[in-house]
């Protein structure tokens, strides 16, 4: 079933590089998170895709270059002044409507992106303005205080410090440290404040399917702790047909059960393998495999009570995820 999701794929990616989340009207947009978590399905290829994604990425972020040095400068003050998670696909702009605009986990990702594709030994930078942009999105951050700024975090929601999103700043600005100048003292800050809000989410939520990004693809924790978070989302989010994001979600909630999110499953596995227990991961790609509707497709989620999936399917990210990790299996397999 790689094959199919791969071809998935390749139906939502624009002429520009970059994918959006779905075909459907609504999620037919360019997310900066949900383009970087697809991106790593590229990473161990040679085809220059996983460059062209980031050089388009790097791009659009020079449109808004202004908005980067003024807030690298002036820690925004209102939501909407924090650099956009979402872009119109063909113009690559803004869109304007509010949609909980403080995401600094995007913009750590996205840094976290660019390391990677250096320390496999892509060329992830064209020219020295490609070098600034990075430069300047490392010194955003810091301004910001991630570490002690509420954000609306990875599920675009309420505003609050996130875990997910600090460990998203920290392993982004480490992961660029050897190619622009960054301030150690802030990554400091931000791991003591990454371990002093685990194995919590936030403040109002003990377990949330973000924390699994500290595992998979961030690899940020010691290994105790990173089984523990493992195991606190498989036996407090775990459901049939994928993984609820924490307890009480309303998004797409039907008769009081939360949604069900099919990359869960996959993400699940993604972090086993990192913690060394293939056959764990090898359960999770064969139950991936299960609740597709159709070979190859994986949807947004699935509703709690009728267990029928949303109208976001095929989601992006979750084709990457599925796809990524068939292919790690494979390899760990073949190793045997």
């Amino acid at each position: 079933m790689e094959e199919e999701a791969l071809q998935v794929l390749e139906a939502l990616v624009q002429p520009n590089g970059l994918y959006v989340a779905s075909s459907t009207p609504d999620y037919r947009y360019v997310w900066i998170r949900d383009t970087c978590y697809v991106a790593f399905a590229y990473l161990q290829k040679k085809d220059g895709h996983y460059e062209q994604i980031y050089s388009t990425l790097l791009d659009l972020f020079k449109k808004y270059k202004w908005k980067i040095e003024y807030h690298a400068e002036k820690r925004p003050e209102a939501t909407f002044e924090y650099i956009h998670p979402r872009y119109d696909p063909d113009r690559l702009e803004e869109l304007h409507e509010p949609w909980g605009n403080a995401q600094n986990d995007a913009i750590g990702l996205f840094l976290f992106g660019i390391g990677e594709g250096l320390r496999v030994g892509k060329t992830m930078f064209r020219d020295e303005s490609d070098r600034e942009i990075v430069q300047l999105l490392a010194k955003y951050l810091v301004n910001l205080e991630f570490w002690q700024d509420a954000d609306n975090g990875m599920w675009e929601e309420y505003a609050e410090l996130h875990a997910s999103s600090i460990g998203a700043c920290v392993a982004g600005l480490m992961a660029i440290s050897p190619y622009v100048l960054v301030d150690q003292t802030a990554v400091r800050y931000g791991m003591h404040a990454l371990i002093d809000l685990l194995p919590r989410e936030s403040a109002t939520k003990e377990c949330d399917l973000a924390q699994l990004s500290l595992i998979y693809p961030y690899q940020l924790l010691p290994m105790e702790l990173s089984r523990e978070i493992v195991a606190q989302v498989e036996n407090q989010l775990l459901r049939q047909k994928g993984v609820i994001r924490y307890k009480g979600d309303q998004y797409f909630a039907e008769e009081g059960s939360e949604a069900q999110w099919g990359f869960g499953l996959p993400w699940l596995g993604l972090c086993y393998l990192i913690v060394g227990d293939v056959e764990k991961a090898h359960s999770y790609l064969l139950w991936t495999e299960s609740i597709m509707p159709k070979p190859g497709i994986l949807p947004e989620l699935y509703l709690g009570q009728s267990g029928s999936p949303n109208q976001h399917t095929p989601l992006a990210w979750a084709e990457a995820m599925y796809v990524l990790l068939h292919e790690q299996v494979s390899e760990w397999r073949n190793k045997v």
